[in-house]
């Protein structure tokens, strides 16, 4: 049975459609059911006779063999895009090794063309390039496109495949569903950010001289280190991973087999964190990377296994469903918004009544602790699209100051009435210039929590 969402954005898809509007852009919240409303859209035009196949393109493997599961089970075929099939799902990295006489095949089919997380593909003046394969070979082929995503924005400013745009460069959303309407519905757990913070960082200089910051932003401000420090320094990640082994051992008391995703910087720091949930927490996991082959075999896995923690380096990303998930572990040099929101996207989808509530961990860094407070804003203004280039990030300069305040303990509580994730695959080289000296001592740690939509 479908969500009163689902069944709301599919009436609208098929009336925009009728009415020769070809391309339709939903915007849903992470973990909110956008494939399954999307093989309803494909069932629903084959019903009217309104196209003869569809097309289903996703940013990796594992989101492209989840579509392909969902519209099987809908559309009663395969759905592997042999004959008898009514379609295929595959990846945007194909796009570049289709043949000719693949896209001539499709020439007298009408076609519906789902793009799924389609922010990875820019469009307008600058497009990448599976947006302008997008554009140069869909753009003219399909009768109908769907665009699906939970973030509308991309890292760098630039604007998204096939998507509409106000003058103030705003994104036209044709249907939006977001968090808030989610949590509400009881479709997504409700999501609690804890971020840590320490008042009283003791940073050791090579003259022997010492500086003392009272908080984190004033440590990355002050002192010139790259938040990367922060992340390598065993007495920070043994607090982050005490106090998220805590809380899922709490959730696991009710919900048996929930489990926790750490989001690790690098290969090697992916099995530091391994090690320590193994000797200090006596708690299994298991790790999975970029250089692992069977990356998504050990996912697949992870998804019925009794293993409490997965540890992850850019694999456990948008669109990879592992609802036992409810504790997430944010230790990630990569700071950007939409890597924080897909990230903590992969924690919401609920299964039951009893799993409420979602609970990421991560350091009270400026950025993180904006892209937190900002959880309320289904598109923040931080995100609009804008000719001016924008500046990127760079962990060696000095990041901005904010008003340190006392939070020990402190739960704030927003209420909300508004009715290729681009992961970095970090340099391990330059990791070990972090692990030659420990220049950190570390005084008090104090929480802030940001509990939404309560």
């Amino acid at each position: 049975m479908l969500r009163k969402w689902q069944s709301e954005c599919v009436d609208l898809a098929i009336e925009h459609y009728i009415q020769g509007q070809p391309h339709f852009l939903c915007l849903a919240t992470p973990g909110a059911g956008k494939t399954i409303m999307a093989a309803e859209l494909a069932a629903t035009l084959f019903d009217k006779g309104m196209i003869d196949g569809v097309l289903c393109f996703s940013p990796s493997i594992t989101i492209a063999g989840g579509i392909k599961r969902t519209f099987s089970r809908r559309l009663k075929c395969p759905f592997k895009g042999g004959m008898g099939d009514k379609g295929i799902s595959l990846t945007y990295q194909s796009l570049s090794s289709l043949s000719d006489e693949f896209w001539a095949s499709l020439q007298t089919i009408r076609l519906l063309v789902v793009f799924d997380e389609i922010h990875h593909c820019a469009g307008g003046e600058k497009p990448n390039a599976w947006g302008q394969l997008l554009i140069s070979r869909i753009q003219a082929l399909a009768a109908f496109t769907l665009a699906l995503t939970g973030t509308p924005w991309r890292s760098n400013a630039t604007q998204i495949a096939f998507a509409a745009y106000s003058v103030e460069g705003n994104i036209h959303c044709d249907y939006s569903y977001g968090l808030a309407e989610a949590v509400a519905d009881q479709v997504c757990r409700r999501p609690n950010v804890v971020l840590v913070d320490n008042e009283e960082l003791v940073a050791s200089n090579y003259d022997g001289s010492r500086d003392t910051y009272p908080s984190v932003s004033e440590y990355l401000s002050g002192s010139g280190e790259p938040y990367g420090s922060l992340l390598n320094s065993e007495s920070v990640l043994l607090h982050v991973l005490k106090l998220a082994c805590q809380k899922l051992n709490d959730v696991r008391l009710s919900v048996p087999d929930a489990a926790g995703l750490v989001v690790a910087s690098t290969v090697q720091h992916a099995e530091q964190i391994a090690s320590m949930l193994r000797a200090n927490f006596q708690q299994a996991s298991v790790v999975v990377t970029y250089r692992h082959d069977n990356a998504n075999g050990i996912i697949e896995s992870f998804k019925t296994a009794k293993q409490p923690w997965i540890v992850s380096v850019g694999m456990i990303s948008e669109g990879t469903d592992i609802p036992r998930l409810q504790v997430c572990c944010h230790l990630s040099r990569v700071k950007t918004e939409l890597h924080f929101r897909q990230v903590l996207g992969r924690i919401l989808r609920k299964r039951e009544q009893l799993d409420a509530d979602a609970w990421l961990y991560t350091l009270a860094e400026p950025n993180l602790v904006s892209f937190a407070e900002q959880l309320t804003l289904d598109v923040p203004e931080s995100t609009l699209v804008i000719d001016t280039p924008k500046r990127s990030i760079d962990e060696t300069q000095p990041l901005p100051r904010l008003e340190a305040t006392d939070t020990r303990n402190h739960s704030e509580t927003t209420h909300y009435s508004e009715v290729v994730f681009d992961e970095v695959h970090a340099d391990d080289i330059g990791w070990h210039g972090y692990q030659s000296r420990e220049l950190l001592v570390l005084g008090n740690f104090k929480q802030r929590v940001l509990s939404h939509f309560i």
